[in-house]
């Protein structure tokens, strides 16, 4: 099966956005923001060193919606858009504050 270059980067960012949710985050012990953030700061560069792994240097235009750009904005603007809803959903469920100065 043959995935377009935009297909391949989404199901990159939809796996690590998947584990992230479904099992790294729901494991931590103490799920604070900084936490999260550290994280998924982590998370972000992988997504970032797999997508730049398959297309740096090839030229490979990506279609955002009504612009072209490449495949590192493509990455982390998809990546966002994906991680979201999760994010809001999870903080909401556990009960993150996203203001307290007094996490670790």
């Amino acid at each position: 099966m043959v995935m377009t270059p935009e297909a391949q980067i989404l199901f990159i960012n939809g796996v690590i956005v998947a584990v992230a949710y479904l099992g790294i985050y729901p494991s931590l012990e103490h799920k604070t923001l900084n936490r999260i953030m550290t994280i998924d700061l982590v998370l972000s560069a992988m997504a970032l060193t797999v997508a730049g792994a398959l297309f740096w240097g090839s030229g490979t235009g990506f279609t955002l919606l009504f612009f072209q750009t490449n495949w590192a904005v493509f990455t982390i603007i998809t990546l966002m858009i994906m991680e979201i809803p999760c994010f809001v959903y999870f903080i909401r469920k556990y009960g993150i504050n996203l203001f307290d100065d007094n996490q670790d």
